[in-house]
């Protein structure tokens, strides 16, 4: 089972006797007019004084060609949270998450949100023995505070949810999925995700992080870009360097390299807002993500550019100076 759950991050990592813990799923949803992205985040938060699940929820919605930005917190006891062992699939309350399906029922005085999507046409990440997961042969490690993995690169949707009483159409619509497993996030991270470029099929994510191994802590990357189906990796465990990098409030710029291959990534948003997110497993802290920020790349090979292309809809978390 310790393999299936190293080559498959998406089922659940922990298990219900840890503490100081925290497991999250990250599923967004684009809708094929896109003018709703939709963010649900399923999660467990296993601590001494307050252990429960819950579903976090970021709801960008287009007006007047303006995002409006919203959150929301359900929060459930913990008995609520089933998984199962040799499939992923998990449960909280009426709400059920697969890798092909979400189901939804959530309402509080003010928002509401009900229905379901399928998932069709997933893109896994290639893997390997050495490589079992996004995060290379730290997977195997473990010590790490935060664990990442990536589920979906891109995928289509089916399926509608009825939003406040409005039905939304995700009928040929796009998402995504990752998670994130372990005690804290990064102290400090730069977080980017797109997969609407302007060829289909492009997609991309990436994240940089100020990561503690050992009593000591060094800069971690990962980012991962699929190009007419042929996936391009950087990372630090492939030897990947960061020989340029501009971080400010609202945009970063990064070039990468890797032997022959060079990553250019510039990325900016103008409407972020807070999300809780885990501190030694307690959800008390707060992150800033914006789901409409642009994401440019430029991937090169022998100073010969194989493709430039703009990404929308982008995934934007800047906690880093």
């Amino acid at each position: 089972m310790y393999l299936k759950k190293l080559t498959h991050p998406e089922y659940f990592q922990g298990n219900k006797h840890k503490k100081h813990y925290f497991e999250g799923w990250y599923y967004k949803f684009v809708s094929h007019d896109e003018s709703v992205t939709l963010a649900l985040i399923p999660g467990v938060s296993l601590t001494k004084d307050d252990t429960h699940a819950f579903i976090q929820v970021f709801l960008s919605e287009t007006k007047q060609d303006q995002p409006e930005l919203k959150t929301y917190y359900f929060r459930y006891d913990y008995s609520s949270f089933h998984y199962h062992q040799d499939r992923f699939q998990i449960q909280i309350g009426n709400n059920t998450f697969t890798k092909s399906l979400a189901k939804i029922i959530l309402k509080q005085d003010d928002f509401s949100l009900e229905g379901s999507l399928k998932m069709e046409h997933i893109t896994p990440i290639k893997s390997s023995l050495l490589v079992p997961n996004i995060m290379g042969f730290f997977g195997y490690f473990s010590f790490m505070e935060c664990y990442h993995g990536v589920v979906s690169m891109s995928h289509q949707l089916t399926g509608s949810f009825i939003i406040n009483n409005q039905p939304v159409i995700f009928e040929n619509g796009k998402g995504y999925i990752e998670k994130d497993w372990g005690k804290s996030f990064p102290k400090s991270y730069v977080w980017l995700q797109s997969n609407h470029f302007t060829e289909l099929g492009t997609s991309m994510m990436f994240s940089y992080a100020t990561i503690p191994f050992l009593k000591r802590e060094f800069k971690g990357l990962i980012a991962n870009v699929i190009y007419r189906g042929k996936e391009y990796r950087f990372a630090t465990y492939n030897f990947t360097k960061v020989v340029k990098k501009e971080i400010e409030d609202n945009q970063v710029s990064f070039t990468l390299k890797k032997r022959t291959y060079r990553l250019e990534v510039k990325a900016s948003t103008r409407h972020q807002i807070n999300l809780v997110s885990p501190r030694n497993g307690k959800m008390i802290e707060q992150i800033k993500e914006g789901m409409s920020g642009i994401v440019e790349l430029a991937l090169y090979r022998d100073d010969k550019l194989i493709f430039r292309d703009l990404g929308n809809h982008a995934g934007i978390e800047i906690m880093m100076k």
